[in-house]
């Protein structure tokens, strides 16, 4: 398993055990950035119009569109330890 895996599924388990809630925004880029780099890119249509948390979630995770998985994986780690600190 590569460094990057390593530290990118540690992260996944770090931010579960985060001694506050992030921000609504900061919780909308950790949803991103994970789907991205365990998923790629976004393939599913865009939720219905009254879907308001649905379609903030599709339009965070719409905007990495081609970020490679291994960049949102970085970033995600990046994130999680400047929220850590």
């Amino acid at each position: 398993m590569s460094d990057l895996k390593r530290e990118f599924e540690q992260a996944v388990q770090d931010v579960q055990g985060l001694s506050r809630r992030p921000d609504n925004d900061t919780l909308l880029q950790l949803y991103a950035l994970y789907k991205q780099g365990t998923e790629g890119n976004l393939a599913a249509p865009r939720p219905p119009f009254f879907d308001f948390v649905g379609t903030a979630k599709h339009e965070a995770w719409a905007a990495l569109k081609g970020t490679s998985r291994e960049q949102a994986q970085r970033e995600y780690v990046e994130l999680v330890a400047r929220l850590r600190a």
